[in-house]
Formats: structure tokens, C-alpha cells, sequence
């Protein structure tokens, strides 16, 4: 139980108060005293009616002028209020005494370490930290803050080190120790370009992977070239974060970049939201996304999917450099980069007459292609170290070491979903984090994925034979479009004409229904 009590400042006052405690055979736990006119009393807790007693008497000590009860004391708040933030942040601090043992170890510290609290706790830092001596730092005459690269085993850290003075009697400092605050240089080198702010975009693209590496030394010589661009590959592997860095890193840098996605525009609109809309009287009523975009960069996400008389209207701006708003006549001049993306293949939707051909060779001027994931699998722990750190920092809560466990899960998964699929799972358990210090296996919730054969539903009821026929009946739906007879399916598939087409009158698969 926490009492505020407030008064003057008069000496004996805490007496006569303790006094009528000592009375009611009350222990006192803690006091606080503030500048402000209030004395803070914590005491074991008290039934009712000894508190109705209690209150009314020390109101009526001298220079007391009311009592009440609080939920906790100023100490108590200030202590779990550096609790809380030594807890949430991403850096490894640690509070050491003036002979460089451990008083204070925040989360993040201790998983540095790899040790529990009461192994740290008492023991000198020099046991973990190497390539300083905190100890004969802390025993010159004048101890003055230090900065200086450090090592926790193999990692290699740049150590903070900021003395704590404490004030004495006679006005002068006393030292009692000092705080150590360890940042990675992956995390100084991302303050520093935040500092800076200049970045040139596809330094936030990681790439450990011969693979995407080879990808970043193409996009860095075409991001400086002003012709189209065409990025290729599977959905959620990072082709817009790649558009934006080929914009950053262009001459067009300080314009505009307006990021389309074409499957979403509805084809009656598609015209009005790309090249803009006049009224029957010449009046500019909207303003195209290539108006907007003046001087920079227009990405159209999944250009596959844009209508064909958009798509007309686009082969146009490409060939001349100028295009008409919806119900004008004006020719509007474009200055815009165009940069596309798709994860189908144009030059087969070409062939089917899904895309138009001439429109294809003037969007494939200049392409790269995005590797998945599984085909970079060098990539998927620093990604997935990335995206702990940066969502355990916008959550506010302590960065989780990996499990052997989940490692393993991770480098062994197929990643259907690719990058975004993992930097989702990353935020689930970043979001739904229960304390645990590490990210383990069953905190991903991935759901069962095989390559080449898709998902597994883990409700799944039914027979081996039933299963089988559902495989079966999907692959001859997928492959009946491409051999659109009896006879060339079964040439494909490796079995009589006659067995196939008793399948598909059985699973009741037509050209017609097959697409």
C-alpha cells in the first residue's frame, strides 16, 4: 500500500507520521520525498478499517495538509519506466559499478551475450567484452566518455562508453560507474544514412546471394539509362523495391515516382487514371498519373493485366513521347521514365494475343529478372535477421536470437510467397511476441508447402485414391489448354489416347471448361 502525503517541509515531520505507524504495528517499506511538497510511504497492505484510523490521524499532524492513497511511488515509477525502455531498445546496454562489474543488463545485451541475467549480473563486463579495459579506463584520475570498436566473440560491436558522476557534499562529482551501449555496424550504418539521407535506394536491398548480386550490378547500370525498363519474376519478390531504387538512383531522383497497379484499376477507368480527363467544354477535370509524375518515374505493377485500349494508348506515349487525356484532342507531352513489371510471361500472352507484340518490344528495352527466394536461399536469414530487427523496433520490443530449429525450417521451406511472404511471417511474430527470447518454428505459422505440388491442408479428410483423383483431375485441367487434343495429352502424359479421354469425360474436363 503507497500513501501521498502532502505538506510542508518541517523537520520531524516524517517522524511524527512514523510514529503513529509504529502505533498500528506498521512496518514502513519504502519513503520518498519530493521538492514539491509531498512525502511518498510504502507499507505492507492493511485492512479497512485500520486505513479509515490511519488517514484521519496524520491529517491532523502539524503541516500536513491531506493524505491519500496512490498506486505507486515516484521511485517506483522512474525505475520501471528505465525498465521499460532499457527492455524495448535495439542496442545492448549495460550499467557497470566504478570496477567495471555488471549492475544493470538490459534484453538486448543479454542475448548479445547469450547468458541469463543472474549469470551476467556481479560479473566484470571485460568476460564478454573484449578490446577494451573498462577497468583501467575507470581508474584514471579523470574518466571522460569513450568510443571504440569492440568484440562479443566473432561480432564486432562500436562501444558507447559514458561515465556516471554522482554529486557529493561539497559540490564535486564522485564516480560510481559508467552505462555501455553496444550498436552493431549494420545498425551504425543505418543511422548514419538516415543522418545523411542519401541513400541511393538499393542500399536497402539486401543481397548476399551470387544470384541477386549479379541482379543489382544490372539494375544499378540501367537505373542510369532513360529508356523503358521491364522487371520480370514471381509475385513477392521485391520488383517495386527494385523500380523505386532504379528511380532513386537516376537522374529523375527529385521527381515524382507514382507506383501503378494495373490489376486494380478497373478497365473503364483504366484511361482517365493513366492519361487524365476533359470535359466536353476543354476542361482539364483530372490530371493522368503521367501528368503527375512530370520529370519522374511511373511504374506499372503486373502490366499483363492492363486493358487492350490502354495498352494502345501506352505503345503510343512509348513510340511518340505524347499522349491525349481522355475526351481531348490536345497532345500532351510526356516526361516520364516508364518502368513495368509482370510475374507472367508477356512473350506467351503475346502468342495468345493476350498482350499486344509491338507494345512488348517497346517495354523490353532494357529487363532484369527477380530470383524467388528458393533460388537465393543464401539470402533468407540476413533477410530474415533484417526484419526482426526492424519490426521488433517498431513494436518496441526486445530483438529474438533465431532457433537452430527455425533456421533450418527456414532454409528447407519452398517461400511460395517469396520475400513478402517471409517478411509477413517475420511481423506475425514480431506482433504476437510472448516474451520467449527466441523466434522458434511454431511462431512463423507457415502453412505446408511442397514445391510442385502447392499447399498441404492439414484438415485434408478423405481417402489416398480420393487424393490422387484430385491431383489428377487439377494437372489434366492445367495441361488440357496446351494440348488441346486426346492425343497430343496422351503423347505428353505418356499414356493411351483411349485413358485420357475416359479421364476427362470422368473429372467432365472440356476445352471449354478447362481454362
Amino acid at each position: 500500500m503507497r500513501l501521498e502525503v502532502s505538506c510542508l517541509d518541517r523537520v520531524g515531520l516524517a517522524k511524527d507520521i512514523l510514529t503513529i505507524m509504529e502505533g498500528y504495528g506498521i512496518n514502513l517499506l519504502a519513503i520518498d520525498a519530493s521538492n514539491q511538497g509531498f512525502l511518498y510511504l510504502q507499507f505492507a497492505e492493511v485492512n479497512f478499517d485500520t486505513l479509515s484510523e490511519l488517514l484521519p490521524l496524520i491529517r491532523k499532524v502539524e503541516g500536513v495538509h491531506d493524505v491519500r492513497t496512490v498506486s505507486f511511488m515516484p521511485s517506483e515509477q522512474e525505475h520501471y519506466a528505465l525498465k521499460t525502455l532499457l527492455k524495448t531498445l535495439p542496442d545492448s546496454v549495460f550499467s557497470i559499478d566504478a570496477k567495471a562489474r555488471v549492475r544493470i543488463v538490459n534484453e538486448s545485451a543479454l542475448m548479445t551475450v547469450g547468458m541469463e541475467e543472474h549469470e551476467v549480473l556481479d560479473e566484470s563486463i571485460n568476460h564478454w567484452v573484449q578490446g577494451f579495459n573498462f577497468s583501467r579506463w575507470l581508474s584514471e584520475s579523470v574518466v571522460l566518455a569513450q568510443a571504440t570498436r569492440v568484440n562479443i566473440g566473432p561480432n564486432e560491436y562500436l562501444a558507447e562508453m559514458l561515465p556516471i558522476y554522482l554529486p557529493d557534499e561539497n559540490d564535486s562529482s564522485i564516480l560510481a560507474g559508467a552505462v555501455v551501449s553496444l550498436k552493431s555496424p549494420a545498425r551504425v550504418g543505418k543511422q548514419f544514412n538516415a543522418l545523411q539521407n542519401q541513400t541511393s535506394g538499393f542500399e536497402n536491398v539486401l543481397a548476399a546471394s551470387d544470384k541477386m548480386k549479379e541482379v543489382l550490378v544490372q539494375a544499378r547500370r540501367m537505373a542510369q539509362l532513360d529508356a523503358p525498363l521491364l522487371i520480370t519474376g514471381e509475385t513477392g519478390t521485391g520488383k517495386e523495391l527494385m523500380a523505386r531504387a532504379c528511380h532513386d538512383a537516376s537522374m529523375r531522383r527529385e521527381h515524382p515516382f507514382i507506383a501503378i497497379n494495373c490489376a486494380a484499376m478497373p478497365d473503364s477507368a483504366a484511361e482517365e487514371e493513366l492519361f487524365g480527363f476533359v470535359s466536353s467544354q476543354g476542361e482539364v477535370v483530372k490530371r493522368g498519373f503521367f501528368e503527375e509524375a512530370k520529370g519522374g518515374t511511373v511504374f506499372l505493377d503486373e502490366i499483363a493485366e492492363m486493358s487492350r485500349s490502354a495498352q494502345v494508348k501506352l505503345l503510343r506515349l512509348l513510340q511518340d513521347g505524347t499522349y491525349r487525356r481522355v475526351g481531348g484532342d490536345e497532345e500532351v507531352q510526356a516526361d516520364v521514365r516508364i518502368i513495368c513489371s509482370t510475374q507472367k510471361n508477356l512473350a506467351e500472352l503475346c502468342q495468345t494475343g493476350d498482350f499486344r507484340e509491338d507494345l512488348y518490344y517497346r517495354i523490353h528495352v532494357l529487363s532484369f529478372h527477380m530470383p524467388s527466394l528458393r533460388d537465393r536461399k543464401v539470402d533468407v536469414i540476413p533477410l530474415t535477421e533484417m526484419f526482426l530487427e526492424h519490426y521488433s523496433q517498431q513494436l518496441s520490443i526486445p530483438i529474438r536470437r533465431i532457433s537452430a530449429q527455425c533456421r533450418d525450417h527456414l532454409l528447407g521451406y519452398a517461400w511460395p510467397g517469396n520475400v513478402r511472404q517471409l517478411k509477413n511471417a517475420i511481423f506475425r511474430a514480431v506482433s504476437m511476441w510472448d516474451g520467449s527470447a527466441e523466434l522458434t518454428v511454431e511462431q512463423l505459422k507457415l502453412p505446408s508447402y511442397a514445391e510442385g505440388f502447392g499447399y498441404f491442408d492439414h484438415q485434408f479428410e478423405g481417402s489416398l485414391d480420393q487424393a490422387m483423383k484430385q491431383f489428377e483431375a487439377s494437372l489434366l485441367r492445367r495441361l488440357y489448354p496446351a494440348y488441346p487434343s486426346t492425343r497430343q495429352l496422351a503423347k505428353k502424359l505418356g499414356v493411351s489416347h483411349t485413358a485420357i479421354a475416359n479421364k476427362l469425360r470422368e473429372y467432365k474436363i472440356s476445352k471449354q471448361k478447362s481454362m
